[in-house]
């Protein structure tokens, strides 16, 4: 079969035509914007400074109709502690349990800006070194031994960054806070944390970088307090801690040992709004 012969005009056609569109290909190629860099792993960037653009989570306060219960630290061996503002406001008898049904009036100190309160009793228990002033990276550890379901128990997590926790109710007000995502937990604790607001959130040198206040079940979520918001909570209280407290260190393999330790010596008690308002 014999096809017919293009004339060549034609053919030199169809050549200009393949060089211009290659041409026309190149120059779009090299003036195209390059390609956006891949996001970059935030584990272990520096946790930047508290800003209104963080993500928000909201809670709903009630007003305070029953007794309740959570978790308390000691700052002070002279009786100062910790706990979560929303654990004891509202109550007009506070107390720390130091044994089996004995405990110890406290008197309350509420922060008017945050989830935090200060407690006073007379006598108290060795203090927990306090590390509000150390840098927090994305990834770091925390753990936070307290009485989950009013039982001794712990949990441990790993920071994902900051959020606005926004109170509606009781107490209402936006504060920033830390947002760490559950990692462990006591076995055969099932289900909420609630009794563990108030707890410390330790960091893997055993020391207070925060207040555990809340969580987020579904997402795998615990909140605390951010480092500032405790400095302060203890500078208005005028209730400096200890000059010195030595920390035990925590990893994810003892921190349950560590949490019995610290419960056993009343460094984490429990503590019990007794009469509410």
């Amino acid at each position: 079969m014999h096809f017919p012969r293009l004339p060549d005009w034609s053919v030199y056609l169809v050549i200009v035509i393949a060089l211009v569109v290659v041409a026309i290909g190149r120059q779009e190629r090299t003036n195209a914007p390059p390609a956006p860099p891949p996001m970059p792993n935030e584990q272990g960037l520096l946790l930047g400074p508290a800003s209104a653009f963080d993500p928000a989570v909201v809670v709903d306060m009630p007003e305070r109709t029953e007794p309740a219960a959570g978790t308390a630290f000691s700052i002070a061996d002279r009786g100062v502690w910790v706990t979560a503002r929303h654990v004891v406001e509202g109550c007009a008898k506070v107390a720390i349990v130091v044994g089996q049904g004995r405990g110890v009036a406290a008197r309350v100190h509420i922060d008017p800006k945050g989830d935090a309160a200060i407690l006073t009793t007379e006598g108290g228990a060795s203090p927990l070194p306090l590390g509000l002033t150390q840098g927090l990276r994305r990834g770091d550890r925390a753990y936070h031994p307290g009485f989950p379901q009013g039982r001794p128990g712990e949990a441990t997590s790993r920071l994902l960054g900051r959020e606005n926790l926004v109170v509606r109710g009781r107490g209402a007000r936006t504060e920033p806070v830390l947002a760490w995502a559950e990692t462990g937990r006591t076995e055969n604790l099932v289900g909420d944390l609630e009794g563990l607001s108030g707890a410390p959130a330790l960091d893997s040198a055993g020391r207070v970088i925060g207040v555990t206040v809340a969580e987020a079940p579904r997402r795998g979520r615990i909140y605390t307090t951010a480092p500032e918001t405790l400095t302060n909570a203890i500078n208005e209280a005028h209730q400096p801690p200890a000059g010195f407290a030595a920390g035990e260190s925590v990893t994810p393999g003892n921190y349950g040992i560590v949490a019995d330790d610290l419960r056993r010596d009343l460094r984490v008690a429990q503590v019990i709004c007794l009469s509410p308002t």
